[in-house]
C-alpha cells in the first residue's frame, strides 16, 4: 500500500466574504502542490465561516460558487481538494464536504450529518444522512465535518467498509481545543486508521477557533500538528501501516455487535 502526502490550509476565514477567501486559495494550493502533497485540505466552511446572514447568498449547487472555485484550484495545481462549503439543493441548504480531483471532478460528497445547535446549524441547514466513502487506487476514505468528531459510530461505519483514512474538517472553538486533540485521536485509535483533520484560527460572530489541525496515525501518533497561527502542514501517511495495526491488534474484528443488543445503538 502507497504513502500519500497530505497538506492541511489552517487558515483564517474572513467571515462572510467568500470572494476574499476565494482570492487566497490559489496561494495555499500553489504551496501544497510546492511542498509534494497529493491532497490539500481547507476548514469547514472555508469561504464564508459561520457568518449566518451570508449563508443563503453564499450557498450554491455543486459545481458552481465555491464548488467551482475548489476545482478550478485542484486543476491548476494538480491536487486533490477537501473542502467543505454551503449546498443548496432541492432540500434546502447542506453544509457539504467534497472532494475534487487534479481533473477538477467531483469524487465524492458529504453533507453534515450531525448539525450543531450551539453554532446554530440546525435553524439553517438540512442535515445529511448517510456516511460517504471515496475510493481511490490506495483505498478507501471516509468523509467528516467537524461535530460529527463527537459520534464515533461514524468513523466506526467507515472502518467497517474498509477505509484507512477520515478526512475531517472543521472549525473547532478554542475554549474546547482539549476535547478535538483528544477525540482526534481516539477516532483514529478506535478504528486503528488515519484521521487527517484540519481546523481553522481566527473569529467571527460564532467565537474563536483553535487551530491546532492534526494528522494521526492508526496507532493514535501525532504525525502533525499546527498552532494556533496561520500555517500550512504537511504529513506523509505511510498507509501500510494501517493493515498491521489492524492484522496486530484485531479489534474491529473481535467486535461482537450480537452481545450489545440496544446498548449497541442499533
Amino acid at each position: 500500500m502507497a504513502s500519500l502526502r497530505v497538506a492541511l490550509a489552517q487558515i483564517h476565514i474572513v467571515p462572510g466574504a467568500p470572494d476574499a477567501n476565494r482570492a487566497r486559495l490559489a496561494g495555499w494550493a500553489e504551496q501544497a502542490a510546492a511542498a509534494g502533497a497529493e491532497f490539500l485540505l481547507l476548514p469547514e466552511l472555508w469561504d464564508v465561516g459561520y457568518a449566518h446572514g451570508r449563508w443563503s447568498a453564499t450557498a450554491a449547487p455543486l459545481g458552481s460558487g465555491s464548488f467551482a472555485a475548489l476545482a478550478s484550484a485542484a486543476r491548476e495545481s494538480r491536487l486533490h481538494i477537501v473542502a467543505s462549503a454551503l449546498e443548496r439543493h432541492d432540500k434546502g441548504i447542506s453544509n457539504t464536504a467534497v472532494v475534487v480531483s487534479p481533473e477538477g471532478e467531483l469524487l465524492g460528497a458529504y453533507r453534515k450529518v450531525h448539525l450543531i445547535p450551539l453554532f446554530r446549524e440546525d435553524r439553517y441547514l438540512y442535515p445529511g444522512n448517510a456516511p460517504v466513502l471515496v475510493e481511490f487506487p490506495w483505498g478507501r476514505a471516509g468523509l467528516a465535518i467537524c461535530y460529527d468528531l463527537r459520534f464515533p459510530e461514524l468513523f466506526r461505519a467507515y472502518a467497517l467498509e474498509g477505509a484507512v483514512v477520515t478526512f475531517l474538517v472543521a472549525e473547532w472553538p478554542k475554549e474546547r481545543i482539549a476535547h478535538w486533540r483528544v477525540l482526534v485521536q481516539a477516532r483514529a485509535i478506535e478504528n486503528l486508521a488515519f484521521v487527517v483533520a484540519c481546523n481553522s484560527t481566527g473569529s467571527d460572530e460564532s467565537g474563536t477557533f483553535g487551530g491546532h489541525s492534526l494528522v494521526v496515525g492508526p496507532w493514535g501518533e501525532v504525525l502533525a500538528e499546527g498552532g494556533e497561527d496561520e500555517s500550512l502542514l504537511v504529513a506523509d501517511l505511510d498507509l501500510a501501516q494501517v493493515q498491521e495495526a489492524r492484522e496486530r491488534l484485531p479489534a474491529l474484528r473481535d467486535r461482537r455487535p450480537g452481545a450489545y443488543g440496544r446498548l449497541g445503538g442499533g
